[in-house]
Parts: structure tokens; C-alpha cells; sequence
């Protein structure tokens, strides 16, 4: 019989400084690769089970973790495939690959002389003289392996396997099922009416896209975010933003092959089972477990405390667009498909200026230059774009990331442009993540090799890709996450970058936002894509003030999503989870007008893997967090200043998850926050 092979090509990263030789990866090497990488992973682990020598932190824990080095490549290249350039080959071998991979990590977390070793040395620490860092691996791995179940006897550990295999297939399925909702429907328009109060860059990108879809000449809606928002801010054509906006908001609700909804409560049964082998009273508390929020109580104290603020807002703002119908001469109630629209109209009344006015400004270009200057200004690092290197899609880039000594820091891969073959969306991932231990290979440490995804309107040849100031912002957003993992500076990969807890990880990266709307940053990189002129002052003033309008809106969108996936998540098993989100979105008075940011069919963040289930609050527990952070800065009247900087560096972006993010906070600022900073941004403040 013939040995099964990993392709060399998915694990021997020979381009340039260290990464992946991407032209030569093929889709048919991926499932032998994965089979092989298993086996060798296992063998790796079970020696370090079965090793005869008594339990050391050196032949237990350090050797767990450079342990899997090919499986972690293999995987590294698939799921980027998987998210940012899929086929129907991929799709099927994701599948197949993600209760596979559960299996895995399930045996992994039930072996019961590993586990022993693991708890000698936990129990025994104390008299370990471990550093503060190594006493964080050591907990990371002992909790991990008891969540996974190596407490439990041998019934309820296969139980728990089952689970987590079943709920691997069942996140991956309905990730594939929203992004082929989101594929296959398109609305075709020509010119005329049906294009009215669309401004040339949306005609621009709508045009690009019917041309990918092989319709040259026509203008394609779609439900890439890069489309389907503008489409519903400034179509003028009522009839057509309730068709775009219904489609959008159905994703993952059509019958049929691609419904989401069995699989919903098939996951929300399936986790409450989980916790309840695990000891918890629901899959909130064992989630919440070891993060900074420590309990659902908590959580929903929050969002409750910003909801009523919220909500409140939001009527005000609803009952100044209703004004603006009823001065229109028409009749209609504000609802879910006009707010955009006459929010825009609402802005560009109460400020003089629309987004469309704005977004010749914000050339990507541009704003790409921005982020790395900014990283240049307050971390000493600076990007270098490489030319002609291979990579998987002609639209990616390549940048080398050095420090003032022009010493390489790290490799930084940035993936801009939307297209059918993306999920929607905006992310970011390592291929590599940094450390500093010995590998087999006699390797000293890893450069990090770390990517950003986003889902921008590609423009047509020879124009400029022109953004929305939101999606500037998450350009910078996604910037701050790999800035994170780029700076990590430790010793241990399973704390390296952005392997913090769920609560802490969006602070690097809505902390980065900040910088994009300081003054100085934009007087040098907003600048008109015809003429190249600045911004004028008078429109800057005017983007400033407006920094808080329609808040209510955004507030109540992204807060209902977060307590219906807390709701979900402290109750358990439900039998018809659209009911149960129906009741909280009337329990807490979702005004008609506004749905929930993310949909339970289509809530990618909570269902297609558990990343953020009963997590998704985490972006606002973190907003706490960045709006004191900025403030750090602010109240020195400086938004650069060299000190705060280094400090913000050495305890935020570099210690990955080697301090506790209470210690790591309280070392840069101080002090813990209070959500009054945060209320304040947002213009919610009493």
C-alpha cells in the first residue's frame, strides 16, 4: 500500500521570506495532505502521551505546542481557500474536512495519559517556577483539555466527540448556504428610471459586476454589502430597494436546499447539550468562561444599559425621516428599505454634505497608505509592497512589514475586492502566527505571515475603487487585528497575536479606527481622485460632526443581533428559533423600521462555527474598552504622542494573550473602564 503523502507544496513555504509558494497549491492535493497531516499530528501526539519520562513543562506543554506544524500549514492555506476564494471542490471537501478536524481535536482533548500529564503539571505549578507567560500556556492547555472533556468518563466523552463533529458539518454548511444565497440572486437593471439617484461610482461597480456575471451593458445589484448598501442608500426607485432589501434580509430563509433554520436549531440544541455534559448551566456561561465579561448576567447588563439609551435615539431619528416622507408628499411609513435612503437625505439636510460627496475622497489607495502611516507614526513600522510574487488571486497584494531598522517584522497579505467566489464579509487570519521556539526543522521562531480579507466594489479598468467612509473605517478595523498579530512578540504560539479572549480581541482593531477620522490623517490622505485636492476644511468639519449621526440606528442593529444570540444561548434548546427571536425582538421594542444587523439564518458570526456564539456583545464590550483607550491619547492633546504609543504597543498589540487582559489593560491605562466614554463616541451619553 502506498504512504500517504503531504503535498509538498502545502507545507514547504519557499516564496519570498517564508510564504506559501501559492501558484503551485492545487485544489486535489488538499484531502490526502489533510489525511497525512492527521496521522503525522497524531503521531506527534501520542508521544508526547506516552512518553516514559515523568512530566516536565518542556516535554509536555512546549512540545504541544510546535506540535502539528504541517497540519496547521495544510489548514492554513484550506481555510483561507475555503473563505476567500472557494469552488464547488473546496466547498465539498469542507464538508468533509470540518467533522473530520472536530474528530481529531476531540480525540486529542480525551486522551487520558496526555491530560494526566497536563494536570500533574497544573496541579504542581507553583513549585514549577514557571514565568508569568508560561503559567498562562499552562492554564490555556489545562483548560482547554477539560473543556474538551477529559474529565468526563469514557460515554460522555464520546457523546462530546459526536457533538463537536456533528456541529463542525453543521457550521460549515450554513456558511456555504448563506454564500449561495447571497451568488445566486442578482437584480439586472438598464438604463433609465430603474438607475435613478445612483451615483457613478455605484453605477460603476454595478456595471463591473453584471460584467462578471457575463451581462455587459446592464447593472447588477447583489447582496455583497458593497453593493446592496449604497443600492438602498441612494436608489431613488422605492419599488426597487424593498426587492434588494427583502432578498438581503432573507439570506439563509429561503426553502430549500440553502435554509439555515433547521440547522439553527439543530446547533442551538446541540451546544446546550455540550454545556450541560460540561458542568454549565448553558453554552453563555461555559463561552463566557475565562473571558473579561465572566457571566450572561453581565453581558446583558451592558447591552440592556445601551439599548434603552439607543432605542430612544433611534425613534428621534425615525420620526426626522418620517418628516422627510410626509415632505415628499408621500404616505408610507419609514420601514427597513427607505431608512438609508432618507438618512442619506437626512444627513446631507442637517450637515450639507451626502456620501456620495464624500466617498471621491476616500480612494483605497489612499486609505491603504493611511493605515501603514499610521501604524509608521505610532508603532515604527512600515509597509514595503512586493511586486509579482505568486499569490491566490490575481486581486491580492503583498507587503513587507519592517521596522525603522528596516528589520522584517512581518509579511502582510491584503485581499480588497469582492467577488462571487468570497464570502461576504470583512477578516482577518494568519497563515503563520509569530513565537519564538526551536522547530524540528532546527527553525528558531516564526515570522508572522498575516492576511486581512475585505468586500469591496471592484471598480471598472482604469478607475479608482472609491470607499464609503464605513468602509474606510473597516479597512482600518481589520488593519488594527493584523497589526496585532504583526506586532506579537512572545514566546508561545497558542498566545501569540490574537489568540486573547473573545472579549479583548476587537479592542486593537476598534481602537485603530480612530485614528482614521483624526484630523491630520485625513487632511493627508482624503484627497479628490480627479483633482488630488485636499478635502476642504468645511466638508472635513462637516464629516467631524456628523461622526455620531444616525447612531441610534447602528446601535440598535448591531445591539438586537447581540441579545437575540444571547438569548439563544442562555436558553438552550429551542424548536423554532425565528419564534424565539421574534419574542426577545418584541420583548425589547425593535422599532419596525430596523432589523437586526445580522439575521439569525444568515448570523455567519454565531453559527457558521461558534467564533462568536454567545460573543457577539464582544464588539461593544471591546468599544468600552477603545473609547478609553483613544482617550488616553486625546487627553494629552496628542494624537500620536510617542509615550502613550510605546505603551500602547508593549501592553495592547504585543502581548498577545501571554497577561491576563484586565492586568494588560490596567498596565497601559491605569485603570479599568467605565462605559461612559463609549456612550459618549456614540453620541448616547445622558
Amino acid at each position: 500500500m502506498t504512504e500517504t503523502r503531504i503535498d509538498p507544496a502545502l507545507i514547504e513555504w519557499t516564496g519570498l521570506n517564508g510564504l506559501p509558494r501559492f501558484d503551485l497549491v492545487k485544489d486535489e492535493a488538499f484531502a490526502a495532505s489533510f489525511d497525512a497531516a492527521l496521522a503525522a499530528h497524531e503521531a506527534e501526539i501520542d508521544a508526547i502521551a506516552n512518553n516514559p519520562e515523568p512530566a516536565t513543562f518542556e516535554n509536555t506543554i512546549v512540545a504541544l505546542e510546535i506540535a502539528g506544524d504541517e497540519l496547521s500549514r495544510v489548514s492554513a492555506l484550506f481555510w483561507s481557500r475555503a473563505g476567500a476564494n472557494t469552488n464547488d471542490t473546496i466547498q465539498a471537501l469542507e464538508r468533509d474536512v470540518a467533522p473530520k478536524m472536530s474528530r481529531h481535536y476531540s480525540k486529542i482533548g480525551t486522551n487520558a495519559a496526555l491530560f494526566q500529564r497536563i494536570d500533574t503539571l497544573w496541579e504542581g505549578r507553583e513549585a514549577l517556577n514557571l514565568s508569568l507567560e508560561q503559567t498562562r500556556v499552562l492554564e490555556r492547555h489545562w483548560k482547554g483539555f477539560v473543556k474538551s472533556g477529559a474529565k468526563l468518563e469514557k460515554p460522555e466523552q464520546d457523546r462530546l466527540s459526536a457533538i463537536n463533529e456533528t456541529l463542525a458539518g453543521l457550521g460549515a454548511k450554513f456558511g456555504q448556504n448563506v454564500l449561495a444565497d447571497e451568488k445566486n440572486w442578482v437584480l439586472y437593471l438598464d438604463e433609465g428610471d430603474a438607475l435613478d439617484g445612483l451615483p457613478d461610482f455605484l453605477k460603476d461597480a454595478m456595471a463591473a459586476a453584471a460584467r462578471e456575471r457575463g451581462h455587459d451593458g446592464r447593472y447588477a445589484v447583489t447582496l455583497s454589502r458593497s453593493i446592496i448598501e449604497p443600492f438602498l442608500t441612494f436608489s431613488a426607485r422605492r419599488d426597487l430597494r424593498e426587492q434588494a432589501f427583502r432578498a438581503w434580509a432573507a439570506r439563509g430563509e429561503n426553502a430549500g436546499d440553502t435554509d439555515n433554520r433547521g440547522i439553527v436549531r439543530d446547533t442551538l440544541a446541540l451546544r446546550a447539550e455540550k454545556a450541560g455534559l460540561l458542568g454549565y448551566d448553558s453554552f453563555a456561561a461555559l463561552k463566557l468562561d475565562n473571558t473579561m465579561a465572566k457571566t450572561p448576567e453581565a453581558v446583558n447588563d451592558l447591552l440592556m444599559q445601551v439599548w434603552e439609551k439607543a432605542v430612544a435615539r433611534a425613534r428621534e431619528e425615525e420620526a426626522e425621516l418620517a418628516a422627510l416622507v410626509a415632505e415628499e408628499g408621500r404616505n408610507h411609513e419609514v420601514m427597513p428599505w427607505d431608512w438609508r435612503y432618507y438618512a442619506e437625505k437626512l444627513r446631507s439636510k442637517k450637515f450639507n454634505f451626502s456620501e456620495a460627496e464624500l466617498k471621491p475622497y476616500f480612494q483605497l489607495e489612499k486609505i491603504i497608505d493611511a493605515c501603514f502611516d499610521v501604524a509608521e507614526r505610532l508603532f515604527d513600522v512600515h509597509a514595503v509592497e512586493k511586486k509579482d510574487v505568486p499569490v491566490y488571486h490575481p486581486d491580492v497584494r503583498v507587503f513587507e512589514i519592517r521596522d525603522r531598522d528596516d528589520k522584517l517584522v512581518a509579511m502582510f497579505i491584503g485581499d480588497y475586492f469582492a467577488r462571487s467566489s468570497k464570502r461576504s464579509g470583512a477578516w482577518m487570519s494568519s497563515y503563520q502566527s509569530q513565537h519564538r521556539l526551536p522547530l524540528k526543522n532546527g527553525q528558531v521562531g516564526e515570522l508572522p505571515i498575516i492576511y486581512n480579507v475585505c468586500n469591496f466594489a471592484k471598480p471598472a479598468e482604469g478607475k479608482p475603487a472609491l470607499l464609503s467612509l464605513d468602509d474606510a473605517r473597516t479597512l482600518f478595523h481589520e488593519f488594527g487585528h493584523a497589526l496585532h498579530g504583526m506586532l506579537s512578540d512572545v514566546t508561545y504560539p497558542s498566545v501569540s497575536g490574537t489568540g486573547v479572549s473573545r472579549d479583548f480581541v476587537e479592542l486593537p482593531s476598534q481602537l485603530y479606527e480612530h485614528w482614521l477620522t483624526v484630523p491630520e490623517v485625513l487632511t493627508r490622505y482624503a484627497v479628490h481622485y480627479r483633482t488630488g485636492e485636499v478635502m476642504p476644511q468645511a466638508l472635513l468639519d462637516k464629516v467631524l460632526a456628523a461622526r455620531t449621526f444616525n447612531s441610534g440606528f447602528a446601535t440598535v442593529e448591531f445591539t438586537s443581533s447581540a441579545l437575540v444570540d444571547m438569548a439563544f444561548h442562555t436558553r438552550g434548546a429551542v424548536e423554532d428559533p425565528m419564534a424565539v427571536q421574534a419574542e426577545v425582538l418584541q420583548k425589547i421594542g425593535l422599532p419596525a423600521s430596523i432589523v437586526m444587523r445580522h439575521a439569525t439564518p444568515h448570523f455567519q458570526h454565531v453559527f457558521a462555527g461558534d467564533g462568536y456564539s454567545a460573543g457577539y456583545y464582544s464588539y461593544m464590550w471591546s468599544e468600552v474598552l477603545d473609547a478609553d483607550a483613544f482617550a488616553a491619547f486625546t487627553e494629552t492633546g496628542d494624537a500620536f504622542n510617542p509615550a502613550m504609543a510605546a505603551r500602547l504597543k508593549s501592553y495592547i498589540y504585543a502581548v498577545g494573550g501571554s497577561v491576563d487582559p484586565e492586568d494588560a489593560y490596567k498596565a497601559f491605562r491605569g485603570k479599568l473602564p467605565s462605559p461612559e466614554a463609549m456612550l459618549e463616541k456614540k453620541g448616547l451619553a445622558a
